[in-house]
């Protein structure tokens, strides 16, 4: 049992990009192409060759072609018989393993970009720069590069290591000078509030002074009225009793 060679024909298909592949019925095998189109190979003996005899062919190698519908007619007839015979698990397996396409490589003005590697969560590329064609004037030049540093003398060494000297003890200076006035601002600040507590004390002391003084002037004014009453009082008890004693010696 001989297996026939792959006899597949490839036409334009209307509304899609890329070709798609129109069996021959002797080959019964099946893939899908990267795009999505399908591809199918037919693979049989000479007895399935017998069953399902080859069409002719057109003068110019098509089995659709328009000018011969007979041959069309009976291409399709076999595809349709072949399709019918494919097992529904090795199509849906076509689309899960695709054909792999090697990288191509994209060219942007006067960058290249080449696909590295593609994979579920993302795609790296390689971008490569051509060397700039434009060597007019107003071309944008590259960046220059520093220039070198001078040597340094030991005389310059010298005077930089005394105007850093200087610039050390200048600024000593003026920290000692910022804390001198800021002591100096903090012993104000507490002379200020020393004072204000002693005439705050003073003033106090004034003000209770001035009131015991007053009580003791209020208690001793209350109390020479309460004398001056009792001895009122004494004067009119003498005063009656002696009225008293008057009308009893005339009465008697």
């Amino acid at each position: 049992m001989g297996r026939a060679a792959c006899a597949c024909v490839c036409m334009h298909a209307p509304g899609r990009e890329g070709l798609a592949h129109m069996p021959r019925p002797d080959l019964p095998s099946q893939a899908w192409s990267s795009r999505g189109l399908l591809i199918v190979q037919l693979e049989a003996s000479e007895g399935d060759s017998a069953q399902h005899p080859l069409p002719p062919l057109c003068p110019h190698g098509n089995p659709l072609c328009p000018q011969h519908p007979a041959i069309m007619a009976s291409t399709m007839a076999a595809y349709k018989d072949k399709m019918k015979e494919m097992s529904m698990l090795s199509l849906i397996c076509s689309c899960f393993y695709p054909q792999v396409h090697p990288n191509n490589i994209y060219k942007y003005g006067d960058m290249e970009v080449k696909p590295i590697n593609k994979r579920l969560s993302g795609q790296s590329f390689e971008v490569i720069l051509k060397a700039p064609a434009d060597l007019s004037p107003d071309r944008p030049q590259p960046l220059a590069s520093p220039p070198k540093k001078k040597d340094i003398s030991l005389d310059d060494l010298q005077k930089r290591l005394e105007a850093a000297e200087e610039r050390r003890k200048s600024q000593e200076a003026q920290v000692l000078k910022n804390l001198a006035e800021k002591r100096e601002h903090e012993r104000e600040v507490l002379h200020k509030a020393l004072e204000e507590n002693n005439n705050f004390s003073r003033m106090a002391e004034e003000k209770l002074n001035y009131k015991m003084e007053m009580n003791e002037e209020n208690r001793k004014a209350y109390l020479s009225a309460l004398k001056q009453r009792l001895q009122e009082k004494e004067l009119h008890a003498a005063e009656v009793r002696r009225n008293k004693e008057l009308q009893a010696d005339l009465s008697g």
